[in-house]
């Protein structure tokens, strides 16, 4: 059921408009005794979630019980993380997610169905884990908040994504990862229908039925000054809700080029990313927009691992970004990859499969680090010199020196591709 939805790509919801959305949904669902708020964590700071998390809390006050950040595989917040992002949210709300225990196993989605949706590339089941604070909280609302943008790993990000793996365990993360690497990253971004979007959606329909959940989605673009906006507010308990933000995400997150480009160069916002695990954001969002034989430089003062999970971390430095044959290769043959698929598919996602440069300007890994990793490594101060974020404008711009170079701001706002490379 839908209880609140409005977007295009003209809409702006200032803050008020936001608080009107939410609250009218919120008074359609009648009062709630227990309230579960699953937000994201600050690396998804632009989704507006920390403000509606901020209004439910408002809502609901001594009713709101429990605030869990879908972190999945990420770190837990700080308390600077917070106060930032959830303004005047008390902090003995927050729990923290350990998606390694204080897991619940919902059910298990048959490996047939797996095997169907792969095309035949896998054949394994898939455990619906989350949380135990979801399945065993007593609570009478779960709310869901996040933003819907193209998403490398499910295609669209959020809806059962943020439920099953923002706040899944490790066995639906690793599997959920791998499936969509081995079927194929670029077959998937930007599309709401993906083989896991199908499996989340199994095992919604099958295991999840159970749970009070209700969405809260937004859709987040810049307007004619460069400014983030809210284009859409979109809240049910439904997929109808959900394929309503990803239709208009697409229109709003997504830039279809005529021609591939030849130079990209993508600043990673230092606050935000702080290891190639979301820093290769910009390897995934990219990678259908740049030109054979072309260069991703990245700007990345905040750069400072490659995983955020220590045993992730081993293995990347221990492997490297690799094509996906040798992926498949080394999970074939070696056992810690094989028993950590979600790290063997962000190998595939950061890999450029040799077509082409990829250039890391670090602020804190060293040459050797990031060589080691098979990227490419240039010195952050001379590049940042060179391509001044507070000088570039998102899009194409060209140097002093005649060079053309498209530059991105933040890739986490968006997809970019050239047409034959999307339609293909």
């Amino acid at each position: 059921m839908n209880y609140f939805s409005r977007g295009s790509v003209n809409d702006v919801l200032d803050s008020r408009e936001l608080m009107a959305g939410l609250y009218s949904a919120l008074d359609k669902l009648g009062p709630r005794m227990k309230v579960l708020a699953l937000p994201p964590d600050y690396t998804r700071y632009h989704s507006r979630a920390g403000d509606l998390t901020g209004l439910t809390y408002k809502y609901y006050n001594k009713n709101l019980t429990d605030i869990l950040p879908t972190i999945g595989t990420h770190f837990p917040m700080s308390e600077k993380e917070i106060d930032k992002m959830y303004v005047g949210v008390p902090h003995n709300l927050f729990r923290v997610h350990n998606w390694r225990q204080d897991l619940h196993t919902l059910g298990d989605v048959p490996a047939e169905f797996i095997h169907e949706v792969s095309e035949g590339k896998l054949n394994y089941s898939w455990p619906a884990q989350v949380n135990n604070l979801i399945q065993h909280g007593g609570h009478d609302l779960i709310l869901s908040i996040g933003q819907v943008v193209p998403h490398e790993v499910v295609g669209m990000a959020n809806y059962n994504k943020n439920v099953f793996v923002g706040a899944g365990g490790q066995g639906g993360i690793n599997k959920s990862h791998f499936l969509g690497a081995v079927y194929g990253m670029e077959r998937m971004m930007g599309r709401a229908d993906t083989p896991v979007r199908k499996v989340l959606n199994y095992a919604s329909d099958n295991f999840a039925k159970h749970l009070p959940l209700v969405y809260v989605l937004t859709v987040i673009g810049k307007d004619e000054n460069n400014k983030l906006v809210v284009r859409g507010l979109f809240i049910g308990d439904d997929y109808e809700t959900f394929k309503k933000a990803s239709e208009l995400s697409l229109l709003v997150n997504f830039e279809m080029l005529d021609q591939p480009l030849k130079k990209v160069v993508v600043f990673l916002d230092p606050s935000e990313f702080k290891s190639t695990w979301l820093g290769n954001k910009s390897i995934y969002r990219t990678r259908m927009a740049i030109a054979d034989e072309g260069e991703l430089v990245i700007l990345a003062p905040g750069i400072k691992e490659f995983g955020e999970d220590k045993a992730i971390d081993r293995l990347i430095r221990k492997y490297g970004y690799v094509t996906t044959p040798e992926v498949l290769k080394y999970v074939a043959e070696t056992d810690d990859l094989k028993n950590n698929l979600s790290a063997a598919a962000h190998l595939i996602h950061g890999s450029s499969e040799g077509r082409f440069k990829i250039t890391y300007c670090p602020g804190h890994l060293t040459k050797e680090e990031i060589e080691d990793v098979n990227f490419r490594y240039a010195k952050l101060d001379k590049m940042i010199k060179k391509y001044n974020p507070e000088i570039l404008k998102d899009g194409f711009n060209t140097m002093p020196d005649g060079e053309q170079i498209f530059y991105i701001s933040n890739p986490a706002l968006g997809l970019w591709a050239w047409k034959d490379k999307f339609n293909n």
